[in-house]
């Protein structure tokens, strides 16, 4: 297994007292090296301007990579940049699109399950708006990546998060190659992902309301997304590996705990293997609560070896 990170990602400064801070990712990288120090490490390279304009438009790129400030940059009240965000977006994009690569060579010793240890999170940026937090939406980078570089034709994107991808769903509405599942909390942002957003047949989202504990979490993927995923018959399967449905996290309202994320890593790695032939990259996203971060990460990447 592999696992792409880098220090840029840490340097990602978003302001005093902001959730998204360099510390989740610090927490993350702390427990992997404790529990899987072993696996294969790797420099997460820089996104390729191409890469990005699979799904981004010039007007995007202009404004999060060669706009000049000093300081803060506010691109919403909840997205801020600094100069130092650039190199780690570009990073955080770069380490799919090398861990699509890495996973995609036949007999790779390295084994054909990733993880991306990088910030900032990516999905809520649709194709010319950089909101939530996220700056380049890194996991429809990756997804498009593998459907044009790697010639696929069915490429499963799974999102946890307790927040919807709204930007993840709007870049690959209308592409029946890519297909997208979703759990988020239901009445917080983005306030999107409805059942009946359902683009070319091709997007599957199921709400659920505050208070929502493990029981019904696995109840609704094992009746509804995960048999739809399994119709699907993923060639790869991308995750979008959002923890912030913990209890524990102040941003939600979920009752969800670490053992609930392993389970259903445990299910889409029986995807994978079925007609992915075992292919899966995982990005992180949100969760803002440090010690369920560090818990769950270790417990996902458990899952995926």
């Amino acid at each position: 297994m592999l696992i792409y990170t880098h220090p840029a990602c840490l340097a990602h400064d978003a302001g005093p007292e902001h959730p998204e801070r360099r510390q989740r990712l610090e927490v993350v990288l702390l427990g992997l090296r404790h529990s899987h120090g072993d696996l294969d490490w790797r420099e997460a390279p820089l996104a390729k301007l191409g890469d990005l304009r699979r799904v981004h438009t010039e007007s995007l790129l202009h404004e999060v990579l060669e706009s000049s400030f000093e300081g803060y940059r506010m691109l919403d009240p909840d997205t801020v940049m600094c100069a130092d965000s650039r190199a780690a977006a570009m990073r955080a994009a770069g380490a799919g699109v090398a861990a699509v690569d890495a996973v995609m060579v036949a007999g790779s010793k390295a084994g054909t399950t990733a993880f991306c240890a990088v910030r900032p999170p990516g999905h809520h940026a649709t194709s010319d708006t950089a909101m939530g937090f996220c700056l380049i939406n890194n996991i429809a980078v990756a997804a498009a990546h593998a459907c044009d570089r790697h010639g696929l034709e069915r490429v499963a994107i799974v999102d946890f998060d307790v927040h919807h991808g709204n930007g993840t769903q709007a870049i690959f509405y209308a592409e029946p190659r890519v297909a997208y599942f979703s759990t988020h909390e239901a009445g917080i942002y983005p306030n999107s992902g409805s059942p009946h957003e359902r683009g070319v047949g091709n997007v599957f989202n199921t709400l659920l309301p505050p208070g929502t504990g493990g029981f019904r979490f696995r109840n609704v993927w094992a009746d509804h997304l995960l048999p739809a995923l399994d119709e699907f018959r993923p060639q790869l399967l991308l995750i979008s590996a959002g923890f912030d449905g913990h209890m524990r996290d102040p941003l939600a309202d979920l009752m969800l705990e670490t053992e609930d994320f392993t389970w259903l890593t445990r299910e889409l790695r029986a995807i994978a293997r079925r007609h992915a032939s075992d292919r899966i990259v995982s990005m992180l996203e949100g969760g803002y609560d440090l010690e369920a971060l560090r818990e769950c990460s270790v417990a996902h990447v458990d899952a995926l070896r």
